[in-house]
């Protein structure tokens, strides 16, 4: 795909997607959330981590509402189906973890987006807004399955009711992101924790988040039982033979990933 509104690049294993309409805070739009879908799902064929963030201030700022409200009418349903859905399916269900690097504010379906990530990493500027009841919306893009299990029921529904900004340091003292960076720092600890897992075991990545996002659905046995047939995959790996000889030699594993 030609991509228009984002950048692509692979790195030393780190595919990092950038989303560029820094004129519009990186406002989303039809075009957008399919290079967006086809560059994360491309990801996890070129790469071994997955790195999203937003060129100029913001990470993101939403849906695009002059794009959305263009023409005689305004179908959501359909876009949510057929244009957000498939966007977050290819974020969430990617095979290598994802970093989201907000890098200034997330709003709207743009926090939705950001929170999809496995780790979301955020400068201490950035904020966390869903601003959807301010124009007589409810949070959408998966907002209102992540909010809850991100920050609790109580956290999710006065952020949902009051529209209220949510600062990144907020964020993380409510378990809402993985960590909130002082802005100097930011650039440095996204690519080091990047350059960390590129370098880690991805068959044990991939089946982390395979049990802990299937958690949710399972009953303890449930859970007792895929935790053990994924161990049993993650014991089959050539990775894990070399973290074992690695800890015996005491030196840093030398991990192949897949």
């Amino acid at each position: 795909m030609d991509y228009q509104t984002i950048t692509y690049s692979v790195e030393n294993d780190i595919a990092t997607l950038t989303l560029s309409r820094a004129d519009k805070m990186n406002a989303l739009t039809t075009q957008m959330r399919a290079e967006i879908t086809h560059a994360a799902t491309q990801a996890g064929k070129d790469a071994r981590v997955l790195v999203l963030t937003g060129a100029g201030n913001a990470f993101c700022s939403g849906q695009d509402l002059g794009n959305r409200t263009a023409g005689t009418s305004v179908d959501m349903e359909r876009s949510l189906r057929d244009e957000y859905a498939p966007m977050l399916r290819a974020i969430v269900n990617c095979p290598i973890p994802t970093i989201a690097a907000v890098n200034g504010p997330a709003a709207g379906a743009g926090a939705s987006l950001a929170l999809a990530a496995d780790v979301v990493i955020a400068t201490e500027s950035a904020y966390f807004l869903q601003a959807f009841t301010r124009i007589g919306l409810i949070p959408d893009a998966g907002g209102t399955y992540v909010l809850p299990r991100t920050m609790g029921t109580a956290k999710a529904m006065g952020a949902a009711l009051f529209a209220d900004k949510i600062s990144a340091r907020q964020a993380d003292d409510w378990g809402m992101i993985w960590e909130a960076v002082p802005d100097a720092d930011f650039d440095a600890n996204w690519r080091g924790k990047a350059a960390h897992l590129a370098s880690g075991p991805t068959t044990a990545y991939a089946q982390v988040k395979n049990v802990i996002r299937g958690s949710w659905d399972n009953t303890l046995e449930e859970q007792l039982t895929l935790e053990a047939q994924s161990q049993g995959t993650c014991g089959k790996s050539r990775d894990f033979q070399e973290g074992v000889l690695a800890f015996t030699e005491k030196r840093p594993a030398k991990f192949e990933g897949r």
